[in-house]
């Protein structure tokens, strides 16, 4: 007869190797590395690769997964993936985990499948929470700003989760900095304290720097980043152009003409520093981001076992040199 494999942790996962930083002005900590579910663990993954890393980062200290109710491919698949992962390997140990799912973004058919109305918000997540095999979630995510929703709306939808149980705390992602400060205020004026923002945030992408950063250091919540290497722009793969097998040419979230000769350019003059710290590009991407005093996580999302655990090397070596920090301002121009 045939046994099934019971998953044991590795018991030195909490010996160093990853750091946790706390989370704005709350009591709660987060691993700075964060696996993300977005592409790579879906119905068309397979499901014994997906554990793999799942196990991997949990082995290396990673506690937090971050999820949304559209992640796939199809959507929903992802949530479902984790379901099964964790019901069959990691319910005991929910205490030493932080799983985020969100809402907002396109997810069923019809006029409610959208949007951060209160309907859309509280249907998902009850829906997500059935996917996951969860009765809670440690953080909900408002997906995006929705213009046509009234964010009082919005912000009592989130507030209501978390009286109900539903979520430990909320998070909003993907909002103007001048909507971002109006929904802090309101969420605070009913003693809910928003714990965290998400943002695309890299070395190609640095908007944030000059839209919320201030909004973060003042409202004193954290900031967790997403697309840390572009997509894989910031790796060595579009070193030389474009491979026919990249998501580039294959359309795959990634506009090719986005990868132009100047780009092209840019990545090899970071690809030399890299070299020189001892590191791949993808690596010193993700150091680049965990040097940044306000980010709290960086979410990857690794396709293999392989690349999570290149990632995870980004971690052995977060400082840069003011001469370098000047260097990739001067190469990002």
């Amino acid at each position: 007869m045939e046994y099934k494999k019971i998953y044991t942790p590795d018991p030195d996962r909490y010996d160093g190797r990853m750091t946790y930083r706390r989370c704005g002005n709350s009591g709660i900590t987060l691993s700075e590395i964060s696996l993300g579910f977005w592409w790579n663990f879906g119905g068309i993954n397979v499901y014994q690769d997906s554990l793999a890393k799942m196990t991997y980062a949990f082995d290396h200290g990673v506690t937090v997964y971050d999820l949304a109710n559209n992640y796939g491919p199809p959507f929903g698949s992802a949530e479902e993936t984790f379901g099964r992962m964790y019901s069959e390997n990691f319910t005991a140990h929910r205490h030493e985990m932080i799983i985020t799912t969100k809402a907002g973004y396109e997810m069923w058919e019809g006029p409610y499948g959208r949007g951060s109305s209160r309907k859309m918000l509280m249907t998902s997540l009850d829906e997500s929470l059935k996917r996951m095999k969860l009765d809670y979630v440690d953080i909900f995510y408002t997906h995006r700003y929705d213009s046509t929703t009234p964010v009082e709306e919005t912000m009592q939808a989130l507030i209501d989760i978390v009286h109900s149980g539903k979520a430990l705390y909320v998070g909003l992602s993907n909002y103007p900095a001048e909507v971002l400060t109006q929904c802090i205020a309101l969420l605070r004026e009913q003693h809910v304290n928003p714990l965290i923002y998400q943002g695309k945030y890299n070395l190609l992408v640095r908007d944030l720097e000059n839209t919320h950063r201030a909004i973060f250091n003042k409202e004193k919540i954290g900031f967790t980043a997403f697309s840390p290497i572009a997509q894989g722009v910031l790796s060595n793969k579009y070193l030389n152009g474009i491979p026919t097998d990249s998501r580039a040419a294959l359309g795959r979230h990634l506009n090719p003409e986005n990868i132009t000769p100047e780009i092209v350019e840019k990545l090899n003059k970071l690809n030399t520093m890299a070299m020189k710290r001892g590191q791949s590009l993808a690596q010193m991407a993700i150091a680049w981001l965990l040097s940044k005093p306000r980010v709290t996580s960086v979410i990857i999302g690794p396709r293999t076992v392989e690349q999570l655990a290149d990632s995870l090397k980004a971690t052995e070596n977060k400082s840069f040199t003011t001469k370098e920090i000047a260097d990739i301002d001067e190469i990002m121009k």
